[in-house]
Order: structure tokens, then sequence, then C-alpha cells
């Protein structure tokens, strides 16, 4: 809900409050570092659930139950949270028909309703101030006028009007604004708004604060009928104006109680009216506001000169000019200034101009070059930079300097000075500018670089499954060894925080990347390189093959296990060792896969392997041997070769340290299933072992993830059969027993009734 101004100051750019940036900054800090209000939350969970909890009206739209009844802020906030979710509609608008809702303060934002709908809902409440800025072209500005003055009371009370970027059908040409004459502020920036209707609105009789940037309007003498009540003039951008300078000068000299003034310009035009009026000595005697950003031929003397004739002034607006940049400006104890001369301007001008895309993407250039080396966590710039984002979503200068101005400014540590709901709003806007420039590299680039930020890609909520697929795409497109670097890197942390049914999904993302892995993986090989790429391409296909069946096939497929033989037979590091029978163990636990490992040099190898010195590769190897090893059928012409295995696998594992040794989890899990037919093999104990040995090892690392887990999918009555069972290995009963016993109080949190 946009919380609008006093009446007499514009509501887009208005005389600066007396908080000083330090505070701005604290109070974002706090408030994105702070959880949601109380009301928000259950605001949230209304909009959500609008439809379980509203009845349907015989036409379709939706209605609240009877015995509701909303307070009037809840109410202006309930429409509020509506709105910004693009949840108002013509079904829902509809449920603030009647009196169950007292409005006063609505903001109808680019909402997509009807006329009729907008005068059912909302023009039978008292009203006191509307935002129709951008509404969808269905509600057009002389339809919002009708039904408002439909309401003898909002005739006479509404307050403030905000109809920027509002529609006006082709055939309409004066807007009837007279009979709204309790209006005191009004805003038609960037609509067909003429002289005709200039002179309407100017006889409004309480009118104080009028916008009309970027309107049709030609002559502006039609002021001078309201020269005695209007305080605020905002006149951004009127490309349209015929009259000559003395002559626009002449009617704001009239303008004698004016406190604020807004004539800046686009910088292209080159605009020399703000040069002429700083030249004038008898004019603006009250002004405490002064923006004048993008004029020509403006001087830092010509400024200083007009606001030390002027010692109220509290404002003045520089950005896009050549002035602001001396000492005076630095100095000057109760002025604020946006521009471009350093942080506190550049602040204030993002702050300012958050709707003008001109001034937006000047703001952000000189961002950027003063945050490129920054070493302070600045939340309130960076939120002001999210809001440019989210406020010109197809303006490509805005988004793809936002996105570097983002990247300066959570580089490295930045970031973890950074609200983690800041970032994620920042991450979010990101994917949408990806979304809407889909061919700009460049800003795909940054997009890429912001993951690598580990606070970023581990602790900020975003939609991991679409990044998993822009990062996907990104992989296969063979860019610099850098960047390719970089896409490996996320994509090995992505993998793991997919579901796997999202990991599914992707479907030709998947076997892109997986084809492209490979590709990496055997390139390294050939050339004996084992970089951080190649250790990372090794960790993104043992994270993408867990769980995943489509992943693991597509390995195999693509001549992967040749690779991974040529990996094992290249490298003897241990920490390349362990990542190729990770991924092979993942292809091992399905079932239609695993004979594919029933190779001569595939047990070959994972055969020596279970005698490493290294626990983990030990404990991988040894995975893969029972699940090979567990199934009888495949090995019917080979029955020696699996005992012998089976005799290996059981004596290697006597061999390893307790499972609940201080050492650190050799891996981690996202489930035990695949752990269960292993667990069912009573006439294999050495399968079982190897099972239970590991389930034991991870719930002693983190009791509250795997009991949890062993609960959850019904594990524990397969231990216990273990545990009572006549034929069971003594050493696997003894394991099950301590399982259930060492971690009782742990499965009780999650099972009331006896464990066995």
């Amino acid at each position: 809900m946009v919380h609008f101004l006093h009446p007499g100051l514009s509501p887009r750019t208005i005389v600066p409050p007396d908080a000083h940036k330090d505070d701005l900054g604290c109070g974002v800090a706090q408030e994105e570092a702070s959880p949601y209000s109380l009301v928000n939350i259950c605001l949230n969970v209304l909009v959500a659930n609008l439809e379980k909890l509203c009845s349907e009206r015989s036409d379709g739209t939706l209605c609240l139950p009877e015995h509701w009844s909303f307070p009037q802020e809840l109410a202006d906030q309930f429409v509020g949270v509506m709105t910004w979710q693009g949840k108002l509609t013509d079904r829902t608008a509809s449920i603030f028909r009647g009196n169950q809702m007292k409005l006063k303060l609505v903001s109808i934002q680019k909402a997509k309703i009807s006329t009729a709908a907008f005068i059912q809902a909302f023009c039978h409440h008292r009203l006191i101030e509307l935002d129709a800025t951008a509404v969808h072209t269905d509600l057009s500005i002389p339809d919002i006028l009708s039904g408002l003055c439909s309401n003898s009371w909002i005739q006479q009370n509404l307050r403030c009007l905000l109809l920027d970027s509002a529609s006006i059908p082709r055939n309409s040409r004066l807007l009837f604004f007279g009979q709204l004459t309790g209006l005191r502020i009004l805003s038609v920036f960037s609509v067909c708004f003429h002289s005709e209707d200039l002179a309407n609105v100017s006889q409004l009789p309480r009118l104080e604060s009028l916008d009309i940037s970027n309107t049709l309007v030609t002559n502006i003498s039609a002021l001078l009928t309201c020269k005695d009540r209007l305080r605020s003039l905002t006149m951004h951008y009127l490309k349209c104006l015929t009259m000559t300078k003395p002559q626009i000068l002449a009617v704001i000299r009239e303008l004698k109680c004016l406190l604020h003034l807004d004539i800046s310009d686009h910088r292209q035009l080159k605009s020399d009216l703000a040069f002429h009026l700083l030249q004038q000595k008898d004019i603006l005697p009250n002004i405490v506001s002064l923006d004048i950003s993008g004029g020509s031929c403006i001087t830092d003397e010509a400024v200083e000169l007009f606001i030390q004739q002027r010692p109220a002034m509290q404002f003045v607006g520089l950005l896009a000019t050549d002035a602001g940049y001396s000492e005076f400006f630095a100095t000057a104890q109760d002025l604020r200034v946006a521009g471009g001369a350093n942080m506190s301007q550049i602040s204030e001008a993002l702050s300012r101009y958050r709707n003008r895309s001109c001034f937006m993407k000047e703001a952000l250039y000189k961002l950027f070059a003063e945050t490129f080396a920054t070493q302070v966590a600045m939340p309130a710039i960076l939120k002001l930079v999210a809001i440019g984002m989210r406020n010109h979503p197809l303006d490509l200068p805005v988004q793809f300097t936002a996105s570097a101005c983002a990247l300066n400014l959570t580089r490295q540590d930045l970031a973890r000075g950074m609200p983690v709901r800041l970032l994620s709003e920042v991450t979010c806007l990101l994917f949408k500018a990806l979304k809407n420039f889909p061919h700009y590299q460049q800003l795909q680039k940054n997009c890429l670089l912001s993951l690598t930020n580990s606070r970023i890609l581990v602790d900020v909520p975003f939609d991991r499954f679409d990044a998993a697929k822009f990062v996907m795409r990104w992989l296969c497109k063979h860019e610099n060894p850098k960047m390719q670097t970089m896409a490996v890197s996320i994509t090995s942390i992505l993998a793991l925080q997919l579901s796997p049914e999202q990991t599914a999904q992707l479907k030709e993302e998947l076997f892109m990347a997986v084809k492209e892995l490979l590709a990496i993986v055997k390139q390294k090989t050939t050339e004996n390189l084992d970089d951080v790429t190649f250790l990372f391409t090794l960790k993104a296909l043992w994270n993408l093959t867990d769980e995943s069946p489509a992943a693991c096939k597509h390995v195999i497929e693509n001549q992967g296990l040749a690779i991974f033989i040529q990996v094992l037979e290249t490298f003897s590091e241990s920490t390349i060792q362990s990542k190729v029978l990770g991924l092979l163990n993942n292809i091992a636990e399905v079932r239609e896969l695993s004979p594919k490992l029933m190779t001569e040099d595939v047990v070959k190898h994972v055969s020596s392997l279970l005698h490493s010195k290294e626990l983990e590769v030990s404990y991988l190897a040894a995975g893969i041997i029972a699940h090979l090893t567990s199934d009888k059928q495949p090995w019917i012409s080979h029955d020696l070769q699996r005992r012998a295995l089976l005799q290996d696998l059981y004596t290697t594992i006597q061999n390893w340290p307790s499972s609940s040794c201080k050492m650190t989890a050799l891996v981690t899990y996202r489930s035990f299933k695949a752990f269960f037919p292993l667990l069912g093999n009573i006439s294999r104990p050495e399968v079982q072992l190897w099972a239970l040995w590991a389930m034991y090892h991870v719930c002693s690392k983190n009791p509250s993830k795997y009991c949890k887990m062993l609960v959850e999918e019904e594990g524990l009555q397969l231990l216990c059969d273990i545990q009572k069972h006549s034929e069971a290995d003594p050493q696997a009963q003894h394991i099950a027993a301590s399982l259930l016993d060492d971690f009782r109080m742990h499965f009780m949190n999650y099972q009331r009734p006896p464990l066995c």
C-alpha cells in the first residue's frame, strides 16, 4: 500500500524529510532482516486462500463469508496486498462490494479490472485517496472519473488521485475533473492530458499539488488560475510545450506559493529552461525543493547563487547536469542533492527517480563506478537498485546496469552483510530480467556471476529450478574457460538443491548438461589436467545423478563408463576417485542400470579401490559392490566372482573403524530407500552390513535429519526385522540393535508407538 503524502507536496518528487541518509540505511537493513509482520503474514495467507474461503456468486465473482468484517486500515492493506501480488481481478475485486469492508486509501496499481468491477467494488466507499497508476486499459481514465463522481461523498472528499500511465480512449477528448471539488493532489504523469484538461484541472478549488510530467500539454498559462493555492508543480519532460522560455518563466514567476518545482528533463533534449530560471532573482521566493536534473548549461556557481538567495531550500535535483561537484554541496547542512558527484547524491537520485527510467539508468551508471571496489555492505542502496529493477522490467539499460550494480554490492563477503530477504528479491529480479531479455549475453553473465556467491546460492530463497535450467543452458554455450568453471560449480550445488522430481522435469537441459559435463571430463583427462574445473565437473555429475535415473541413463548412453575408467586409470588422487565412485554408486542404485556396471574394467577398478587406505574411497567402492551383488540373477554365469566380491566386502567392512567414530560424514543422502532392498536381503549379510554401517554412520553425524528420514520412509521396521530374524548375521543384528537403541529418543520424536 502506498503511503500518500501531505497535501501540497508532490506525490512524485517532494521536499526531503528530516531523516538522515544513515537512518534510512539502518531502517532498510532492520526492516529487511526482520520477520514479516503478523498482519502481513495473515493477509498473504488470506490472499493465497481466497478461492477456498469465499463463496461464488451466480456471476462467477467471489463473495466473503457474511460474518466477516474488516477494520478500515486492514481493508486498505488487503487491497494493497492483492494488487501487489497481481491477484486483483474482476473475480476477486467483488469481495469489496457491500459494507463488509470500509475502504479509504486504495491502491489498484497495474490491476487488470473492468470498469464495471471497479465501480461495483470501490466507488461506493468513502475514498479519500486512490492510486490507479498504470491500470490496465480495460479501465480508462474517463471511466475512473465517471465512477468516482457517481458518489457525491467522493466528489467532495477525495484528496489524492494518481493516474500515472493510465489510458484514455482515442475518441475521448476533454477529461472532466471539475466535479472532484475536494481534490488536492493530482498526478497524470505519462497520460494523454492536454492543455484543455489543464485548464479544467486548474479550476479545482483545493488543488495544491499537480504532476503533468510527460503529457501533451502545450501551454501552462492555465496554471495562473490556481496560482494562489498551488504549492507543488511537477512538469518533468514536457516535450510538447510551444511557449517561449520568457513565457514559461512569466507563468512560473506568478506561482509565488510554490514550495516545490520540478522542471527536469531528458539530458538528450538539452533543455536550457533551468539555466534561464537560475538567472532570475525575483522568482520562486518560497521554494524549498527545485529539480532541474537533465538541464543543460547548468553550473555550480549558478546553482549556489540561486540557493544562497533562498536559504529555506532543502532539496535540489542536479543529476545528469554539470553541477553538484563543488565543495558547497558537500558542506551545506540542510540541503539534499540528487546528483552523481558522490554516494550521498547517487543514493538520493535512486530514491527520487525510482519511477523515471531516464534518470534511474543515469544514477545506476554513477553507482556502478562508485561501488566498483566498495568494501562496505550497503543494504539501503541495494534496496534502491531492486526498486529500480522492479519498476522498469522492460528497460534493458536499467536492467543491465542494475545487474552490474547488484554484483558490486554483493561480491564476495559483502553479501553476508545483506538481509536474506533483500538478496532473495534481487536474485528473483535478475531471473525476471533474464526472461525478458533472453538473448542479451552480458546480462546473463551478470546473473551467472551473482550465483557464484555462496551466500546467495546456499542461503537465499529463489527459484532453483529456473536457475538450474538457465545455468545448464549456459554451460552448453562453450563460453570462455572462466565462465565455464562458474557454470559447472553452480550446477554442482544447484543439483543437490533440486528434488528428484524437479531434476526429471529438466529433460532436454539435463541431457545436454550431462553430455557437456562428460565432454569436459574427457578433455581434462586426455590433457591430464586435474584443475578446479575438472573437480567441479565430477562433483556436478555426482550430484546430478543422485536419485535421478534419467541422469544416470544419460551418463551410460554418452559413453560415461569408458570416460570414468579412463579417469581412474589416469588419476590416483583420492578426491577424484571418491567423486567417480560416488557417481557409479548412483548408477548402481538404479536396478535397471546396475547390470551395465558389471563389466570387467568397472569391477576390476572398484574391487581394487575397495582396499584403499582412504575410508571414503573404500566406503564408496563397497557401496557399489553391495548394490551389484545384492541381486543374484545377473551373476548366474559368474557366481564364483560374486562370492569372492562378497567375501572381500565382508572382510573390508570388518577392518573399518566403528561407524560412530569421530570423523566427518563421508557422504550425505536424500533418502534411505535405495538401502531398503539391501537391508531385506537376509541371505547376504555382507550387503546388509554395508547398508547398516552406512545408516549408523550418517545418523551419528546428523541424527535430526537422518532419524527423521528413517521414520518417515518406514525403515524402522526393517531394522526390527533384522534384529528379530533367527537367521540374521549376529553382527548385522548388533548394528541394527545399536541403531534402534542409540537413537531411540530421536526416533520417538517422530514416532510415538513402540519401535519394535
